[in-house]
């Protein structure tokens, strides 16, 4: 186990620059440490009464569970669907030099 409560958080956007921009506001105000950012990822969901079936660009948020409310709040107001989806991950181990710069890296 860590002394870091870290999480990765999930979350697709419609496209690749909506999910950059995104990426960049919660890492300029330290909500989180960095975000990865996967293009081209087919998501297939139900909505609406209809299954869809969209390209979407993928965002790998990595924060602290202290952190995680903040996050997920701006998150959902930055987010341009109607439902962000917005799901958190705990960590059950890491590299504690990466987990001791994630908690620094998101220290206001």
């Amino acid at each position: 186990m860590t002394d870091v409560a870290a999480l990765v958080v999930l979350s697709t956007f419609p496209d690749a620059e909506k999910a950059a921009q995104v990426a960049r506001v919660l890492v300029e105000e330290r909500l989180a440490a960095c975000v990865n950012l996967v293009p081209g990822v087919r998501s297939i969901y139900r909505w609406q009464g209809a299954v869809q079936d969209d390209a979407e660009s993928l965002a790998i948020i990595k924060t602290t569970a202290d952190r995680y409310p903040a996050l997920a709040a701006r998150l959902a107001e930055l987010h341009p669907y109607d439902v962000a989806e917005i799901l958190a991950l705990p960590l059950a181990n890491g590299h504690s030099p990466y987990l001791a710069w994630l908690a620094g890296a998101v220290t206001s």
